[in-house]
């Protein structure tokens, strides 16, 4: 099986099926386009069940992020920043938006006389890290 796609030849090295699905392990990084392409084509060889295919995704792997900037002290209710706080501000805030957290996020002071906090959140990113870049820029 191999695609042809913005001059690049996409071919399938090894094809692997596992429990919850195939695994296809490609020769470069496929494209959108080229999941759509190999959709069709493992459709098209399982014709009787091809209702019960989910859509194609690439791996996914772990991004870690830093937010600075974050005060400490809650000026509201003059506690400690909480991780409700934290998880509300990623669920309120649209650059967030089908962002899916690894792990809960850890909340650091920055030193015992700053005001400042640190927030480290993992999110579950694909290979490219594009969902990252998204937030950062």
């Amino acid at each position: 099986m191999h695609s042809r796609i913005s001059n690049q030849k996409i071919m399938a090295d090894i094809i692997c099926i596992e429990d919850k699905g195939i695994i296809i392990s490609t020769n470069n990084i496929a494209s959108s386009s080229d999941l759509q392409e190999i959709e069709k084509y493992v459709k098209s060889l399982l014709s009787n069940d091809s209702d019960q295919i989910s859509f194609p995704k690439l791996p996914q792997s772990k991004s870690y992020l830093k937010i600075v900037g974050i005060l400490y002290i809650n000026k509201q209710s003059n506690l400690c920043i909480s991780l409700e706080d934290i998880e509300k501000i990623l669920k309120n805030n649209h650059i967030f938006n089908n962002i899916v957290l690894a792990f809960r996020p850890r909340i650091i002071k920055v030193s015992l006389k700053s005001d400042m906090a640190i927030i480290w959140i993992n999110i579950w990113d694909m290979q490219n890290s594009s969902k990252a870049k998204s937030i950062i820029n």
